[in-house]
């Protein structure tokens, strides 16, 4: 895909997010045919928006997730800066029509992950954590049906990226702990909807770390010291609306929460 068209295809799903409506895909001229053709619509699009990218989010990291917007396997978006909020708080769900909360382990950098031609190995990715968070992520698309959008088309809507809520650091001793065995539950208005583990999300979190690592090595993208990088589900993508208080509860590691207006 050229510049141009990737340009004209991220200002669509701009013109889409901006006005909270939906389309039935990209225009075939500007169509993602290929993830690295998505990625490109996607950093098109974030420029329009003029947001600050803060983090990365890492989409269908499970098989709950990965049937939730039919795709295969993971994929990358951008965590823009205007819709990360801290936890307790409130997240206006506005035209969201996914209608859906996620669990998630969120890690902090301490040091930046630049791109490289060899693989970064999961222990050498997770040296770089400083802290980790619980999180919240409360997706959306600007598609009429993201399941039938395909990765590419999901890519360039930056990976079904809507709202985000980060818990407090839970500054665990981060080598001890075992995140694949961690369990994790979120809870609709005082009631367990859905549990899960870390291992849900590609195995381990840290699994999860490193393949988004190596992802955007291969878009000659570093991951930068600060970087919050949000891991995927842990259980399942639960239904949410307006006037819910959603927790996500990780045990010692600590709680994201937030109220849905």
């Amino acid at each position: 895909m050229n510049a141009s068209r990737a340009r004209e295809a991220g200002r669509i799903i701009h013109r889409c997010w901006d006005e909270g409506s939906v389309i039935d895909g990209l225009p075939e001229r500007c169509q993602p045919a290929t993830p690295e053709a998505g990625y490109k619509v996607q950093q098109a699009f974030v420029r329009h928006s003029g947001d600050a990218v803060v983090g990365w989010k890492i989409a269908a990291t499970s098989r709950a997730g990965q049937r939730h917007i039919n795709v295969g396997g993971p994929i990358a978006g951008r965590l823009l800066k205007s819709r990360v909020h801290d936890s307790p708080g409130r997240v206006h769900l506005g035209l969201n029509r996914m209608g859906v909360a996620e669990a998630e382990f969120a890690f902090v950098l301490g040091r930046a992950l630049p791109a490289r031609a060899t693989p970064y190995t999961e222990a050498e990715a997770f040296a770089a954590v400083a802290d980790v968070h619980p999180a919240i992520e409360i997706p959306d698309s600007r598609y009429l049906d993201f399941t039938r959008a395909g990765g590419p088309q999901l890519i360039a809507d930056n990976a079904c990226a809507s709202q985000f809520i980060l818990g407090p650091a839970a500054s665990p001793d981060l080598r001890s702990t075992d995140f694949a065995a961690h369990p994790v539950r979120l809870i609709v208005d005082g009631v367990e909807v859905t549990s899960g583990t870390g291992a849900d999300a590609l195995g381990d979190p840290r699994t999860a770390l490193a393949w988004i690592a190596n992802n955007h090595a291969q878009q000659g993208t570093p991951l930068d010291a600060g970087d919050i990088v949000t891991t995927g589900v842990c259980g399942q993508p639960s239904a949410i609306e307006p006037g819910n208080r959603v927790v996500a509860d990780f045990g010692v590691l600590g709680t994201a929460e937030t109220a849905l207006v």
